[in-house]
């Protein structure tokens, strides 16, 4: 694959291989079907997700346990990743290739992205925004790190790779048919269903004004 960043290139290579490894097990799991109970429960039954970023798929094996009979799509820069997700969901259903090159013509209830913008280049997070945007005919759940301006700060050694902002206010600020339906936090030390320091906003599409 040719990419236009070199986080891209961080994603689909070695470090992508190795965090496919570190990051599995039915904790993971259980800590996400917690956190989407959460995050959905403003919403209406998500007949169908597609997940920019997905990784091995476990925030769609949360998602499956809730809503089974639900439509998934999704995609992942890494290969090995995307194999995995292949096999769970439909190889049919898996976009291997770089966000930006994704094109959204299959729109789903819910556009999911969590744990993927904050290692995104911030000068090509509006095309991720409008992507978000367009995938979606619903709903747009984001689950990032938050802070309310924009900072870098070094991830596992690496600079570059790693930056916080107020993702969902973008997105608000961005289209004006958007808006916040409920947002929340996820601590660390949660005693029973810990996520990564996890900021989760749901935001709705609503029909514009003719």
């Amino acid at each position: 694959m040719d990419f236009s960043t070199e986080q891209e290139e961080f994603w689909a290579g070695e470090f992508g291989n190795e965090y496919v490894d570190r990051n599995n097990g039915d904790e993971l799991i259980a800590s996400n079907i917690n956190l989407f109970t959460k995050a959905l429960n403003s919403a209406e039954k998500i007949e169908s997700v597609v997940e920019f970023g997905t990784n091995i798929g476990l925030n769609l094996e949360a998602m499956k346990i809730l809503y089974p009979l639900q439509n998934q799509f999704a995609i992942e820069i890494n290969k090995k990743a995307a194999t995995l997700v292949g096999s769970k969901i439909g190889e049919e259903n898996v976009f291997n290739g770089s966000i930006f090159d994704f094109q959204p013509n299959r729109p789903s209830m819910l556009s999911l992205i969590k744990g993927v913008l904050i290692h995104i280049n911030p000068k090509m997070l509006p095309n991720v925004y409008d992507k978000l945007y367009q995938a979606s005919n619903k709903y747009i759940l984001i689950c990032e790190y938050y802070n309310p301006a924009p900072v870098t700060i070094s991830y596992r050694g690496h600079s570059d790779k790693l930056y916080k902002r107020d993702f969902a206010g973008d997105m608000l600020d961005r289209f004006e048919n958007l808006k916040m339906v409920d947002y929340g936090f996820v601590y660390h030390r949660d005693n029973a269903f810990p996520q990564d320091d996890v900021n989760w906003f749901l935001l709705e599409k609503n029909k514009l004004p003719k």
